[in-house]
């Protein structure tokens, strides 16, 4: 009943994601980048992870929908670093490309068209725990914003997850 609850508050979620009013507006999303960090230092007190955030990335957009996407990236970096020794995130942006990096799990890029889909997951819930709706949240604020997203990773080496905004 947990798991179902989980199900349905992401679900939930990303149907808001879907119908809220975009309300553009010039954002510091590497201010937003370190409060997200903060958070989940704040939460994993423990966890050793080197992290560095790119400054002076300001995006027009909305607020409140970027700290959904940020958020959720960050979090998947979070965790799917977890199990590194020395973990290391990076959060930037080269010529109007954004990006979060880490050097987690990663993924084969065979099933790299799977990564945006609701439910779709590439690591068993064993391995990593999750609703499989994130990454569907994140493409539909990049999409809902004019842009696109996409990923490059390597099984065992890490994920990038790069996006544009319109």
């Amino acid at each position: 009943t947990q798991r179902m609850g989980l199900l349905i508050d992401s679900l939930l979620r990303l149907s808001r994601v879907t119908r809220q009013e975009i309300v553009p507006e010039a954002t510091d999303l590497s201010a937003m980048a370190r409060e997200i960090v903060r958070e989940l230092q704040d939460q994993d007190a423990g966890r050793q992870v080197q992290v560095d955030v790119q400054d002076g990335m300001i995006a027009h957009c909305d607020a409140k929908l970027m700290r959904i996407a940020l958020t959720n990236l960050i979090e998947n970096a979070w965790k799917y670093s977890g199990k590194q020794p020395s973990a290391s995130i990076a959060v930037g942006c080269n010529q109007r490309v954004y990006f979060v990096r880490d050097n987690g799990a990663g993924f084969d890029m065979r099933y790299a068209d799977k990564l945006f889909g609701a439910f779709q997951r590439l690591h068993t819930k064993e391995e990593f725990e999750g609703t499989g709706v994130g990454l569907a949240t994140v493409a539909r604020v990049i999409h809902r914003h004019g842009g696109d997203i996409w990923a490059e990773s390597e099984p065992g080496k890490g994920a990038t997850f790069y996006f544009t905004l319109g």
